[in-house]
């Protein structure tokens, strides 16, 4: 479970932030581990745990906040200013390669990526 408090900016920035994953991509969970690729830049991540969580739950109409709140701190014994750090760098890292979309508003009418089993 998440402790301490979030200070600053930083819990802002992911209160605001919804997430969806690409329909452009081609992902595949292999031993509690997602393996996620580009199609865009064939660029190749292999998701941890957490990673996987966050994944997972990138809906489109949940902020990452609430991400964070309801499955890396209820799954994960995690700082919350340190799980909503990691969690803004992944999110950030997986957009620049075109993996997850971000906005401040949620993503609708999204088609589901195609993930294999």
């Amino acid at each position: 479970m998440c402790v301490g408090r979030t200070k600053g900016k930083r819990r802002r920035v992911i209160t605001n932030k919804y997430i969806a994953k690409s329909p452009a991509i081609a992902a595949r969970l292999l031993g509690g581990e997602m393996m996620v690729m580009s199609a865009v830049d064939s660029t190749f991540f292999t998701l941890n745990e957490v990673a996987t969580a966050i994944w997972l739950a990138a809906d489109g109409g949940t902020t990452l906040a609430e991400i964070v709140d309801r499955k890396v701190c209820q799954e994960f014994d995690v700082d919350r200013e340190e799980a909503e750090r990691d969690a803004d760098q992944f999110v950030n890292e997986l957009s620049q390669h075109g993996i997850l979309l971000v906005s401040d508003q949620p993503i609708v009418n999204l088609p589901a990526p195609p993930e294999m089993q």
